[in-house]
């Protein structure tokens, strides 16, 4: 059945993007709301915006929604994908400004938030999204593709110059609770060489070294390194499951991305939609629902952050 959080789970920080403090609060919704962030601070506009793939609006390094009258929400990307990891299909988020609070760079406290107050099951099924055929979007050497399989896997790779990332890759199933235990402490990324110009251009204004992983050449900036060896592709698969949230129903797919970012899984997103004989939306049974992020996950599956 679909699944909504159980009580309100609050959260405050600061913006990674714009610097700006932040209170936000999960609440329960009833089952088909969605998911949909509401600003407190709006007044005289349409406060509602819509976690769905075609209110995304070109922002960058983070995921952007925008409403009808031009009300936003940037970096929604983390606090998606804690929802679809721990399986909720329906929540109104209140917050006090336009973008989310960054916490420590990663999704775990949104996932601990969220399993402390526990999920209810609501009254109707689970739908999903099936992927039929193949589906891909390039730009140059970077591209991202979305294939039919049994449950939702994602498979990833990237390659950068400094030497504390490198190339990486990895592939899992998203099934059975595994973005909780493998994903969700991974936290954001980039290089020291690229703060300066980000902050000439008034991003990561929000950005220290305790919520973001730095690097330069073969060091790790950040106190304490790194949380895992390839916690760079874990990040990265860490937003692709948000930003596939935004599809508006589970997506049972193989995703692949290669240099991919926010952009571009939206691009896929909005190809996916535009071929109807590439997808097909149905009730899940048991056995897939069975298959779905979050299912049967618990709070002894988030991992110990030192």
């Amino acid at each position: 059945m679909q699944a909504t959080i159980r009580s309100t789970a609050s959260f405050s920080g600061v913006g990674l993007h714009s610097g700006r403090p932040a209170r936000m609060r999960v609440h329960p919704a009833s089952a088909n709301y969605g998911v949909w962030f509401r600003r407190t601070d709006v007044i005289g506009a349409d406060p509602m915006v819509p976690a769905i793939w075609n209110a995304v609006k070109q922002a960058q390094l983070c995921t952007r929604i925008e409403n009808a009258a031009g009300v936003a929400v940037s970096t929604i990307e983390h606090i998606m994908a804690a929802l679809a990891g721990c399986g909720i299909h329906n929540a109104l988020i209140e917050i006090d400004g336009p973008e989310v609070p960054i916490l420590d760079g990663s999704a775990q406290p949104f996932v601990a938030g969220i399993l402390a107050r526990g999920l209810q099951m609501l009254e109707e099924p689970v739908r999903c999204f099936e992927v039929l055929k193949t589906v891909e979007v390039r730009d140059g050497s970077a591209f991202a593709r979305l294939e039919p399989a049994e449950t939702l896997e994602i498979d990833f790779r990237i390659e950068f110059a400094d030497a504390a990332i490198g190339r990486q890759e990895k592939q899992l199933s998203l099934a059975n609770g595994t973005f909780v235990r493998e994903l969700s402490n991974c936290r954001t990324f980039c290089r020291q060489s690229d703060v300066d110009a980000m902050r000439a251009n008034g991003l990561a204004l929000g950005g220290t070294y305790e919520n973001a992983v730095v690097v330069d050449g073969e060091r790790v900036l950040s106190p304490g390194g790194l949380r895992h060896r390839d916690e760079a592709v874990r990040h990265k698969m860490l937003d692709a499951l948000g930003d596939l949230s935004l599809a508006g129903a589970p997506i049972l797919g193989r995703y692949t991305g290669n240099r991919a970012g926010h952009a571009m899984t939206n691009r896929l997103l909005r190809a996916l939609f535009a071929d109807p004989s590439a997808f097909r939306m149905s009730d899940c049974a048991d056995d897939r629902r069975a298959r779905l992020p979050g299912v049967g996950v618990s709070r002894a599956d988030i991992p110990a952050v030192a």
